[in-house]
């Protein structure tokens, strides 16, 4: 059972699915950094406010003696839109990353076969015939 988990954990497709899988993750990472400092802020311009912290609400909460809002409902719809931007970015360069794949598949595949030469016979009767015309 070790020896076919080994060589099943060994394939690589597996492997490679792995690979794409901790790079996904960090890429996940980029883009949230990316659209939380850079586009978030850009977007909370027009808003004059924080964009992760727009939220429609629902119900008033009352705030503690620790200055903690309590009881509020709220449809906290900056972060959900934050997360939407970021779910596009990530598509589409994953969508960009499969498209280049592919056309390279497609160029490998439509690479024309290289010419084949005259065989062994053909060229031993182009030397007879030649030694014949001599």
């Amino acid at each position: 059972m070790l020896k076919e988990f080994k060589e099943f954990a060994m394939k690589g497709n597996l492997i490679d699915i792995g690979v794409g899988f901790v790079m996904g993750a960090a890429f996940n990472k980029v883009v949230s950094s990316f659209t939380g400092g850079i586009v978030s802020p850009l977007i909370g311009l027009i808003f004059q406010s924080d964009f992760k912290d727009l939220k429609f609400i629902i119900h008033e909460g009352v705030t503690n003696a620790e200055g903690v809002v309590e009881g509020e409902v709220a449809v906290l719809w900056g972060e959900f839109l934050t997360n939407v931007i970021d779910f596009i970015i990530v598509a589409f360069v994953m969508f960009m990353i499969v498209k280049g794949v592919n056309a390279l598949k497609k160029k490998e595949e439509a690479a024309p076969a290289a010419p084949a030469g005259p065989t062994q016979e053909e060229l031993l009767i182009q030397i007879r015939d030649l030694l014949k015309n001599k």
